[in-house]
């Protein structure tokens, strides 16, 4: 509803993953680079680990997307709380495979014909595992052993596994040192510092179609304040204070907008980081005395705050 009112082609701060809207830092290319090329290479196991809602889901998809269709197909497992049967029917039929039976070898049988006939047409197969963190020892071990489908010298499956940094933690568990003395490239994502928070929101808006900064870096400033610099959470930020502002009718956001769409949300942070130096004034400002120049958030927008974003 706002765009119209901000001359915005498209939502700059959509919740899904658009590869569209990757930001490309430092350590965002060198994600990249590594993810592309652990897959390209056919390097088996390549894990990709970063805080929640620092883009890990956005990357995947834009690493994936640079290789023709052609060339890659992927099994995405978005729910890792399976045990080892469904796991592989998950797998086989996410590949276009109908299982022919439900045993463990069968499926095993059957996935490992496929993977050579993909092989012999020059394609490479994906498994992308999100929420890593969250799969059962008994199914990290079948999973390890997935990578034994291989021919004398190429690894006929790629396997990705994604999550937070409690799976680094959980890769060095003794009992999965078979699977981690596999694993040829490790990923990380980051937060964002400030100058990349202003340069992020930019961008986004940049690409949405957006002729003017709309918000003030005052703003900002706060934006990565509430933020802490999490991509996932700048977004919820920005897009309820455009609603916000469209509501209002303020062709600029400003930091009393951001500082009201963060007291709904629940947002926290420090009070002395919101100083006169982000408002541009002098002296010192509670946060109580921001959000009384603007009305409440709460009438625009009374919906779930924690919904994803920006993954």
């Amino acid at each position: 509803m706002y765009k119209s009112f901000y001359k915005l082609q498209s939502s700059p701060f959509g919740t899904s993953p658009d590869p569209r809207f990757l930001y490309m830092m430092p350590h965002t290319r060198e994600a990249l680079a590594c993810l592309e090329y652990g897959i390209s290479a056919r390097k088996g196991f390549t894990v990709l680990t970063g805080e929640v809602g620092t883009g890990k889901t956005t990357l995947l998809r834009c690493a994936l997307s640079s290789f023709s269709t052609r060339r890659v197909c992927t099994s995405f497992v978005f729910n890792p709380r399976l045990e080892t049967l469904d796991f592989l029917e998950f797998v086989l039929t996410d590949f276009g495979i109908v299982p022919a039976s439900r045993t463990k070898s069968g499926m095993l049988l059957q996935l490992n014909r496929w993977l050579i006939e993909r092989f012999r047409m020059e394609e490479t197969c994906v498994v992308v595992v999100d929420e890593a963190q969250n799969l059962s020892w008994e199914l990290l071990e079948e999973i390890r052993l997935l990578t034994n489908l291989e021919t004398s010298s190429e690894k006929l499956l790629q396997i990705v596994l994604s999550g937070q940094p409690e799976l680094e933690e959980k890769l060095r568990h003794p009992s999965v040192r078979q699977l981690r003395q596999r694993v040829s490239l490790w990923c990380r994502t980051q937060s964002l510092t400030d100058a990349q928070t202003h340069s992020y929101v930019a961008e986004r808006l940049r690409i949405a179609g957006a002729s003017w900064p709309i918000f003030s870096d005052q703003a900002l400033n706060l934006v990565h304040r509430f933020s802490r610099g999490i991509p996932r959470i700048i977004n919820l930020l920005c897009e309820h204070s455009l609603i916000l502002g469209y509501v209002e009718q303020m062709r600029e956001i400003t930091p009393a907008i951001v500082e009201n769409v963060a007291i709904e949300l629940e947002l926290e942070t420090q009070p002395f980081l919101i100083s006169s130096a982000a408002m541009g004034g002098g002296g010192m400002s509670s946060p109580r005395s921001i959000s009384d120049e603007a009305p409440s958030f709460g009438t625009v927008f009374n919906g779930d705050p924690t919904g994803r974003q920006d993954r």
